[in-house]
């Protein structure tokens, strides 16, 4: 195989389209797009595991799922992909470190990173590693304490989910230049850290895994309902977050809140199709053809979260997911069970120290104790930081007002809401809100689904 100077280069993005090309497995065909990025982060692991300098071997196995993406679909997928990949990237990684002005001495170091019996192993060696899977590893040093959420978020979606920069930075709407400096910083901040490429210590396992979790959550949460733009769901940023936790789910089978996660995801995004309009407007919850609703990933998702209830301690995303669970349970809106899920918040509420459940349970307790009880729940949120200026709470307070029959509050609440959200589908809902107040006086008194209502959004769609 020739190096990566003999690879044509790739195209400006990442991934071909799926229909470009597929290659053939046990499940038959699959677009190459899947492949690489089931390979991804399985290539990035064994480059560092044998030669280190994570920050390099990232940016090399990039360079060589960019080439792949070129030539795979016009010329085939290889017989052993993995091993392909490897190669590339490790003679790309030769490249990138010589670049640097001090050959010997980068070579020297690299070279002791190679596993025992391989000493001076030279890294224009093709020899694949071996066929482990460190994808828990990964995960972990993505989620590294030294990292700000945002910054965990970018490298986990480019080293894990072997996303491209470019790719990144459009499903956060943001320019690439931003996107790239971000993730440029965290492989920094890693570093600097002296952050080790293995399991973290037994006394920070639970928190590692919590910030995974956290992490892959605001992925998810950004795909179902994105904070700005003219889209109201990125489908690419919720399937990413799904794969991404189902092989953490894979990987640790045993952990409630892993189960919690991945059934909470799978029952909120089964309303995908439902949730908006061919032209893009969003519909709220009491409002959504049901029939449109993915019955087998509710299937999925209840059964994942009536296992992990019965064997495990009660976490937030367990909990979250059963009042997901009732949700599906109901076949129409009048038919929903806000007692069962008021009872559930009660819980979530005790565990959980987040704002967002309080305007939750706030819009459950108006529909089982009345507009005026919900109002009252809403009150503390009025003086915490993290929600006082929230168009989501704003949302709620106009929702609950309009029950209540006040026309003028509820439509100056809306507007406070419009007028704040970066949404444009969360914006032309409230506005919808609004003329329909001004033309009949009366808004609907049956729930809406609250703008930005999604795993951790503020209103009980779960």
């Amino acid at each position: 195989m020739g190096s990566v100077a003999e690879v044509r280069p790739g195209p400006s993005r990442r991934f071909r389209h799926a229909d470009v090309s597929t290659y053939g497995g046990p499940g038959g065909p699959a677009p190459v797009e899947d492949l690489l990025r089931e390979l991804a982060p399985r290539v990035l692991t064994a480059v560092v595991r044998r030669y280190g300098h994570f920050d390099s071997a990232e940016d090399a196995v990039q360079e060589a799922l960019l080439a792949a993406s070129s030539q795979w679909p016009e010329e085939g997928v290889p017989e052993n992909p993995r091993g392909w990949l490897i190669t590339v990237a490790a003679r790309r990684l030769t490249d990138l470190l010589r670049t640097d002005g001090a050959r010997r001495r980068r070579e020297d170091a690299v070279a002791s990173f190679a596993p025992a019996g391989e000493s001076r192993a030279r890294l224009s060696d093709s020899r694949p590693a071996a066929d482990s899977d460190d994808t828990l590893t990964l995960l972990f040093f993505c989620c590294h304490p030294s990292l700000t959420p945002a910054t965990q978020v970018a490298l986990t979606l480019r080293a894990v989910g072997g996303l491209g920069t470019g790719e990144i930075a459009r499903a956060f709407l943001v320019p690439e230049t931003t996107m790239a400096q971000r993730i440029s910083r965290a492989k920094q901040t890693i570093r600097k850290a002296g952050a080790d490429f293995g399991p973290p210590p037994p006394g920070e396992l639970d928190e590692r895994i919590d910030a995974t979790l956290h992490v892959l959550y605001l992925i998810f949460n950004e795909g179902y309902t994105a904070t700005a733009g003219s889209d109201l769901q990125r489908a690419d940023l919720t399937s990413e977050a799904i794969r991404l936790t189902r092989e953490l789910h894979r990987l640790l089978p045993g952990r409630g809140e892993v189960s919690g996660l991945l059934a909470l995801m799978l029952l909120t995004d089964a309303r995908r199709a439902a949730r908006s309009r061919p032209d893009g407007a969003l519909v709220p919850l009491a409002d959504q053809d049901r029939s449109l609703w993915d019955a087998g990933a509710i299937e999925e998702g209840v059964t994942l979260i009536t296992g992990a209830l019965r064997t495990t301690v009660l976490g937030p995303y367990q909990l979250q997911a059963a009042i997901a669970a009732v949700h599906s349970e109901a076949e129409h809106a009048d038919e929903t069970d806000w007692r069962q899920i008021l009872a559930l918040y009660t819980v979530l509420s005790r565990v959980s120290d987040n704002p967002m459940v309080t305007l939750n349970q706030a819009v459950v307790v108006a529909m089982v104790h009345g507009p005026e009880a919900g109002l009252a729940s809403l009150e503390p949120l009025d003086h915490d930081a993290r929600t006082a200026r929230s168009h989501r709470l704003s949302a709620v307070r106009g929702h609950l007002l309009d029950m209540v029959g006040d026309r003028a509050g509820a439509t100056a609440a809306y507007r406070l809401a419009a007028r704040s959200t970066t949404s444009e589908p969360e914006r032309h809902y409230l506005e919808s809100r609004i003329r329909r107040l001004d033309d009949t006086g009366q808004d609907r008194c049956a729930w809406h689904e609250p703008p930005g209502s999604a795993a951790g959004g503020a209103g009980p769609d779960r």
